[in-house]
């Protein structure tokens, strides 16, 4: 069985990002930009869907818990991301909890509003539907990851993708300190197996941790490697 290559990392984290500034600049609606400290969260999974939400700085995580009350972390968001987009389909309610995993700026937009921004300003509506399709793809690459891939290469995409891989040849700074934990939840597997690839990486030089976790661009070569 073909395993999923590394290409689409490049592909979808080269697409262009939603101009927040211009959307500023344009836009007369009603919205507010709130700032958020470490672990601050943003919404609760059950609370009312009333506003989009839009990343201007630092990151965000999105997390769900199950009847059993076992939590999972579904996604870690980035600058220049939407979340919380489900509102504008009508979703009553938030199907996830979403909180800051480093001091963050958001931009929030009322629902209602951003519909109507959606269908006056086509530049708006072409940028938020290219981000939507971006997102799609990255779920299915989410999922065939998990299907196909072993824990070692999930863990490279992982990393890869926090650190924005594409945006710069040199290594790449995590947005914010994701724990081995956090990791091991988002990929499948243990945290022991996350620590052994961590210390695996770090000796083979694709990653170090001066002043922060840093990415290389050539931890691509785990993700390609047959």
């Amino acid at each position: 069985m073909n395993q999923v290559r590394g290409p689409t990392i490049r592909t979808s984290l080269r697409r262009a990002a939603f101009n927040a500034q211009a959307f500023l600049d344009s836009a007369s609606v009603s919205k507010k930009i709130t700032h958020f400290s470490v672990r601050e969260v943003i919404f609760r999974q059950g609370d009312p869907s009333e506003h989009i939400f839009y990343i201007q700085k630092g990151g965000v995580k999105l997390t769900v818990l199950n009847k059993l009350g076992r939590e999972a972390v579904i996604a870690v968001l980035v600058p220049g991301q939407f979340f919380g987009e489900g509102c504008l389909l009508g979703v009553p309610t938030r199907i996830a909890t979403a909180s800051a995993i480093s001091h963050c700026t958001v931009l929030a937009i009322q629902k209602d509003e951003m519909v109507r921004e959606l269908h006056n300003e086509h530049s708006l509506s072409d940028r938020f539907l290219s981000y939507l399709l971006s997102r799609t793809i990255r779920l299915e690459e989410d999922l065939m990851d998990q299907l196909f891939n072993s824990s070692e290469k999930r863990l490279a995409r992982t990393l890869l993708l926090l650190a924005r891989y594409g945006k710069d040849d040199r290594p790449q700074k995590l947005i914010a300190t994701v724990s081995q934990e956090m990791l091991a939840e988002m990929i499948g597997t243990t945290r022991s197996r996350v620590n052994f690839f961590m210390n695996k990486f770090k000796k083979m030089g694709f990653i170090h941790t001066d002043g922060g976790l840093h990415i290389n661009p050539s931890l691509l070569t785990v993700v390609l490697h047959d």
